[in-house]
C-alpha cells in the first residue's frame, strides 16, 4: 500500500478515475474527495470513488498522505493557497492539469516553502465526457502520464507520485514544464480549439439543423472533443496561449496550401497529402 488517505479535490472523470484505479491495485486505503458540484460528489460516493466526502479542499487535504488536484486548471492557484497550511511535512501534491508553466507558477505562488512537495503530472487521458458518471478504473491503463519534477522536489517524492500512477496502469514520461506545454498545444489543444470551433461554425448557420440532420460518422468522429468540458478548455488556451497560436499559425499555413491544391484543382497534389497524412496517422496508431 503506497498511501493511507489519498485526498481528491475536484472528483470528475479524471480525478475519479484515479481514485478508483488506486483503490483498484490496493494502493490506498481511503479516498477523500472534495468538489464544487456536490451532486456530482454524491455520485463518487455512491459509485464507490469516494470513502468519505469532504465540505471543502482543506478538510479534504487535511491528513492526506496523497492529494491530487483535478481541477480546471484557472483554479490551483486557489487551492494551494487553501490547502498549504494544513498539508502535513510528509504530505505530496500532484496535479491532473494539461498545462504545466501556469500550474507551476501558481504552486511556487501558493505553497511557499512547501513547493517541494508538489510533483506536478498531466494524464494524457480523457474522454469527451466529463464529472463522476464517466469516471473509470481502466481510463490510464497503457497510457502516458507526464511528470514535470521539480528542482526542489526529493528522488523519493518523485519516485511516489510515479508510483502512484503506475499504479493506475500508466506509462511515465518525465519533461520540462516548456517542452510540455509546447508539445501538448500541437496534439491536443489546437485539436480540441478547431473541433469546438467548426462545430460553432456550423450552429450558426441559418441551415444548421438541416446540416447537422446529415452530418454521419465522419463530422462525429471529427468534432467528438467538442463535448468536452468548456470551462476546462477555457482554462488551457488561456494558460497557454502563446504556444496555441503558434500552432494556429501553423496550421493556418497548411491549411492554406490545401486551399490553393483546391484552387488550383491539383488533384495528383490532393492525392498526395492524403496518401502522406494517411501513412503517418496509420503509423502512429499501429506504434501506440
Amino acid at each position: 500500500m503506497l498511501f493511507e488517505r489519498v485526498a481528491v479535490i475536484g472528483v470528475g472523470l479524471i480525478g475519479g478515475s484515479f481514485a478508483l484505479a488506486l483503490k483498484q491495485a490496493g494502493a490506498c486505503a481511503q479516498v477523500v474527495g472534495a468538489g464544487r458540484n456536490a451532486e456530482n460528489v454524491r455520485l463518487a460516493q455512491e459509485r464507490g470513488i469516494l470513502d468519505s466526502v469532504a465540505p471543502d479542499a482543506v478538510a479534504a487535504a487535511h491528513g492526506a498522505d496523497l492529494v491530487l488536484i483535478a481541477a480546471p486548471v484557472a483554479q490551483f492557484a486557489k487551492i494551494f493557497r487553501e490547502i498549504a497550511p494544513v498539508l502535513g511535512p510528509k504530505a505530496l501534491v500532484t496535479d491532473a492539469g494539461s498545462t504545466k508553466r501556469d500550474v507551476i507558477a501558481a504552486a511556487r505562488s501558493s505553497l511557499g516553502r512547501k513547493i517541494a512537495q508538489f510533483v506536478p503530472a498531466h494524464p494524457i487521458a480523457g474522454a469527451e465526457k466529463s464529472g463522476a458518471a464517466a469516471a473509470s478504473a481502466e481510463l490510464f491503463r497503457g497510457k502516458r502520464v507526464i511528470l514535470t519534477p521539480l528542482a526542489e522536489n526529493t528522488d523519493s517524492s518523485v519516485r511516489k507520485v510515479d508510483a502512484a500512477w503506475s499504479a493506475c496502469g500508466a506509462r511515465i514520461t518525465r519533461m520540462e514544464p516548456e517542452a510540455h506545454d509546447a508539445l501538448l498545444a500541437a496534439v491536443s489543444h489546437l485539436p480540441h480549439l478547431l473541433a469546438f470551433a467548426l462545430v460553432h461554425e456550423i450552429a450558426g448557420r441559418e441551415n444548421s439543423a438541416e446540416l447537422f440532420s446529415f452530418a454521419a460518422g465522419g463530422f462525429r468522429d471529427f468534432t467528438r472533443i467538442a463535448s468536452s468540458h468548456p470551462e476546462m478548455w477555457r482554462d488551457i488556451c488561456s494558460a497557454n496561449t502563446d504556444h496555441l497560436l503558434i500552432e494556429l499559425s501553423r496550421f493556418e499555413k497548411r491549411l492554406a496550401k490545401v486551399r490553393a491544391l483546391l484552387e488550383q484543382r491539383d488533384a495528383a497534389g490532393l492525392e498526395k497529402l492524403f496518401a502522406e497524412a494517411r501513412a503517418a496517422r496509420d503509423k502512429w496508431i499501429h506504434s501506440s
